[in-house]
């Protein structure tokens, strides 16, 4: 199967995507801090750099965009499989994916919670508001 768009028009919609500051990741800023609960953005130091850290309470959050990542669900369409460059894709993603297990790991192994949020998930906001709570309460 070939790509519908250009190789020009591809390349600016990839150059566009940005690992910071995207809607999924605003919208769980949104709640957790309406919640009342304050964090650190984008932490260096810490393996993955977590979206959202709350410090003092040794945890974090990582905002997943779901086809970047491959989130595993079955009901999540937004994680398909590309259907051209097949070749590139796997390897790329398949990358992603171990560099975020890699990441968890070391994470997990030096005392840090860590919650992973994907995309598809901010769309199902009072379900992802209990999950919020649920992770960061004491």
């Amino acid at each position: 199967m070939t790509d519908k768009l250009t190789p020009e028009h591809r390349s600016r919609n990839m150059a566009a995507i940005r690992s910071k500051g995207m809607k999924p990741e605003r919208i769980v800023r949104s709640l957790v801090h309406g919640m009342g609960y304050r964090y650190r953005l984008h932490r260096k130091g810490l393996p993955g750099k977590p979206d959202l850290v709350f410090g003092p309470r040794r945890k974090l959050i990582f905002v997943h965009g779901c086809f970047w990542h491959q989130h595993d669900d079955p009901v999540c369409k937004i994680a398909r499989k590309p259907r051209s460059n097949l070749d590139y894709w796997e390897k790329k993603l398949s990358r992603n994916v171990a560099r975020d297990q890699r990441n968890l790991a070391a994470l997990e192994a030096v005392g840090w919670s860590v919650l992973t949020v994907w995309e598809c998930e901010t769309k199902h906001l009072d379900t992802l508001k209990a999950r919020l709570h649920q992770f960061l309460s004491p």
